[in-house]
């Protein structure tokens, strides 16, 4: 700039010296103009070298970005790549994790068959086992039916046993009475042949032959009379009782030609005259008596026959409440 400023000088002062006034005063004029002009584009120059400036710098900031920027590119490359790599990795993977999940999905559809089958089996053997329980219900509710019926019939025997028992205790002590009382009444015959004793609740009366009748008769003696006469008297307010009337003999055998011929006779008919005589002479009534001949079947003692021939009286208390108990009426 500086070199064309002189140059313009010199060519002024060359032409003020060479042209007339007029010229130099139109050049005097062009040099202000230039000088102007020269001022304006120094200006401009100014104006320009700033922005060149500025232009730079920027050029300088955005090459320093580029840079970064490339640097960054780059590294974001290598990210990149690695990032890819790492995905193709992924990838790799998922596909065999996703191999292996139709695989475990295969194995588990497999075992999920297992497992319903094993557990439709439990679910059969549950039944089983639940038709099984309500089958033992059942018998136990019919066990525990019966076994309330048989408590109540145990409980019913119970009691028919406990009025039994007190029934056979009440007679025990009736037939221990009895005996007392008739003791007492046949004191008088007590070494004459004549014995008194209770067993089962029964009284037995035993009177040898010899006390009432003679050998072969069926008549009773007077002593023998007496005693059937006191023993009735004894019991003729008993009606309570059966009172039986057994003959036996000993073994030897009847020779009379007329009745009784055999010694069934003679049994029988010994027992009907004590049935007789009793009778007679007391108030004792007759629906309890009965009379039996035993004939010779039936001894006391093989090596005495005195004891055979004998009447035994059986004083028997009725047994109609004990036989209601035991059949359960």
């Amino acid at each position: 700039m500086n070199k064309i400023f002189l140059l313009i000088s010199l060519v002024v002062v060359t032409l003020s010296s060479c042209v007339p006034q007029r010229k130099y005063a139109e050049l005097e004029a062009k040099k202000s103009t230039c000088d102007k002009d020269m001022e304006g584009l120094k200006k401009a120059n100014e104006l320009l070298s700033s922005g060149n400036k500025d232009l730079q710098n920027k050029t300088m900031s955005q090459t320093t970005q580029i840079s970064e920027l490339s640097a960054d590119t780059t590294q974001m490359g290598k990210e990149y790549r690695q990032l890819k790599n790492q995905y193709d990795k992924i990838n790799e993977l998922n596909d065999i994790l996703s191999k292996k999940s139709s695989e475990l999905l295969s194995q588990a559809t497999g075992e999920n068959k297992k497992l319903v089958e094993e557990l439709n089996r439990t679910q059969e053997s549950l039944q089983k086992k639940e038709d099984m329980l309500k089958g033992l219900e059942k018998d136990l509710n019919e066990k525990q039916a019966a076994i309330e019926k048989t408590n109540t019939e145990l409980a019913e025997k119970q009691k028919r046993l406990d009025d039994l028992e007190k029934l056979l205790a009440d007679q025990q002590a009736a037939g221990e009475a009895l005996k007392n009382k008739v003791q007492t009444a046949l004191l008088g015959f007590k070494d004459k042949g004549l014995t008194v004793s209770e067993k089962d609740g029964k009284v037995y009366v035993s009177m040898e032959a010899k006390l009432l009748f003679a050998t072969g008769s069926t008549a009773v003696d007077p002593n023998g009379k007496k005693a059937l006469v006191d023993l009735a008297k004894a019991i003729e307010n008993d009606v309570d009782m059966e009172v039986i009337v057994e003959g036996h003999t000993d073994t030897d055998k009847l020779n009379a030609p007329a009745y009784p011929k055999d010694n069934w006779d003679l049994s029988v008919l010994r027992a009907t005259e004590v049935v007789k005589i009793m009778m007679a002479n007391s108030n004792v009534h007759p629906e309890i008596l009965s009379a039996a001949g035993r004939s010779e079947y039936h001894p006391v003692d093989a090596n005495d026959k005195s004891k055979n021939r004998r009447i035994e009286i059986i004083l028997q208390p009725k047994l109609d409440e004990l036989y209601k108990i035991i059949e359960g009426k």
